[in-house]
């Protein structure tokens, strides 16, 4: 495979020629002195390291990948703090999507789609507990990754607070909510956030929010899946847009 690259010392060279990785495994109990030099080197880097049992490797690759295996990213991350100035320079107006947990990589390369046809600005994932940007997001997202920038965030409450102290409204969709999508402004700068199914949005996330909205459901069910919620809450923010004289991003 292509997108991975196994073994101590490869891994190593990679985080020193500064490639982009989404993750880091390492086996259980390994140590030594180029772990140690390793680990320091993600740490530097803010790549997300996991300790995973020996099978888990395997399952990855069958190769002599001795402990160590580092998935690639198909994208070069970048930071809210260096786009959303650049967006506001250019004389933009910011639409961005930002992802709290959510992990699936189908639904993960659906929204992207969405996003590149919408003409959104970026998409906001967090380093943990956020899906793996690799081949299968690429290949998933019909391409859609070549051309929508990814922002990665270590701290991803503090990027909602840096967007919310630039003049960016946080609108989060969320169950619950007394206010339909389509009763919300979104003509303005926004950041736009969905959970992930079953967890939904955290607490933490929520409490970053200027307001929450909830997409009407007259159903059984009453659980749209977070690909077709995004698709339906960014159309609505582009369709405002559009009828406000705006033009795309």
């Amino acid at each position: 495979m292509n997108d991975m690259i196994y073994g101590l010392h490869p891994v190593i060279e990679a985080l020193e020629a500064g490639r982009t990785i989404d993750k880091i495994l390492i086996r259980r109990n390994l140590v030594g002195d180029n772990v140690s030099h390793l680990l320091q080197l993600a740490r530097s880097a803010r790549v997300p390291v996991q300790r995973v049992p020996p099978e888990k490797l395997d399952r990855v690759t069958r190769k002599n990948h001795q402990g160590v295996i580092a998935l690639l990213a198909a994208v070069d991350y970048c930071r809210v703090a260096d786009v959303l100035p650049t967006l506001f320079e250019q004389g933009e107006n910011p639409l961005i999507v930002v992802l709290d947990g959510v992990t699936d990589v189908r639904n993960f390369g659906a929204i992207a789609r969405t996003c590149d046809c919408a003409g959104v600005s970026a998409i906001v994932i967090a380093e943990r507990g956020s899906v793996t940007v690799g081949a299968d997001a690429m290949k998933t997202s019909a391409g859609a990754l070549n051309y929508v920038t990814v922002c990665r965030e270590h701290d991803l409450t503090g990027a909602l607070r840096y967007m919310r102290d630039s003049g960016v409204k946080i609108i989060a969709t969320a169950g619950g909510a007394s206010t339909a999508h389509t009763d919300a402004d979104f003509t303005g700068p926004v950041a736009i956030v969905f959970g992930a199914e079953g967890d939904g949005i955290s607490s933490d996330v929520l409490k970053m929010c200027d307001e929450r909205v909830t997409i009407p459901e007259f159903g059984h069910i009453n659980s749209l899946n977070v690909s077709v919620a995004a698709g339906v809450v960014i159309y609505e923010s582009v369709r405002q847009r559009l009828a406000d004289g705006q033009k795309p991003c």
